[in-house]
């Protein structure tokens, strides 16, 4: 039990410090010239890749201390901290992995310029755009194989997930009032019921991936799961 606790710790450890690293490389991108199709308002944090890549490096660094306080988790302040983890991770961190993943390959196959213009080549390498947009889905399905997580009772889970779906489309929405530029091209193209429509299916989007996760949990810890998430 002690070396398989081990091995955990520095697994998460190593994935601590890789998101740490993608999330510098990213807020630290710098070019001698704006790329076509980018514009600087509301900089780096308008991009849910971004969001992304620094939900998952705090997510890992709390997962990480976790496992360190691990011999005295029967303390309250430990198990607060290991409940903050659990939320964390079934309300934002596979949700929004997952999420970013799905649509941006999506979208990228669909149009690249849709969703990620050519211009940005020149300033974000290609092992980059992988490691933020593709490798993000299969470390959080391999952490909810190698770690057990309590989930919240669904209602409270995908109402939480709505709260911060909304919040981040209202961020979108209010540079595009503020600067007239959409975070994403596509969503110049649409019409007003077509814009509806788009929220609607990306919480509808969300909400199943929450589910999938939920559900993947169980599969994997399911006497775990059977223990909804309380405090």
């Amino acid at each position: 039990m002690a070396t398989a606790a081990l091995a955990l710790l520095l697994y998460h450890c190593t994935i601590f410090i890789w998101y740490f690293f993608l999330a510098y490389s990213l807020l630290t991108v710098s070019a001698t010239e704006q790329p076509s199709g980018v514009f600087l308002y509301g900089g780096q944090w308008k991009y849910l890749t971004v969001l992304n890549v620094v939900l998952q490096t705090l997510f890992y660094a709390v997962t990480f201390l976790t496992d360190l306080l691990l011999p005295i988790r029967e303390i309250k302040l430990v198990k607060c901290i290991i409940y903050c983890k659990d939320l964390l991770f079934s309300v934002l961190a596979f949700p929004a992995a997952t999420f970013v993943f799905l649509s941006f390959w999506a979208l990228y196959s669909y149009d690249r310029q849709l969703v990620y213009p050519e211009g940005l080549d020149k300033i974000i390498p290609q092992w980059l755009n992988h490691a933020v947009h593709t490798a993000v889905f299969p470390i959080a399905v391999l952490e909810i194989i190698t770690s057990p997580h309590r989930y919240p009772p669904k209602k409270r889970g995908l109402i939480l997930l709505g709260i911060c779906s909304i919040s981040y489309m209202s961020w979108v929405i209010w540079i595009y009032f503020a600067d007239g530029n959409w975070v994403y091209p596509f969503l110049g193209l649409l019409s007003p019921l077509g814009f509806l429509l788009f929220l609607l299916s990306s919480n509808v989007l969300a909400a199943t991936v929450y589910i999938v996760g939920e559900t993947l949990n169980y599969l994997v810890w399911g006497e775990v799961q059977n223990k909804k998430l309380k405090m």
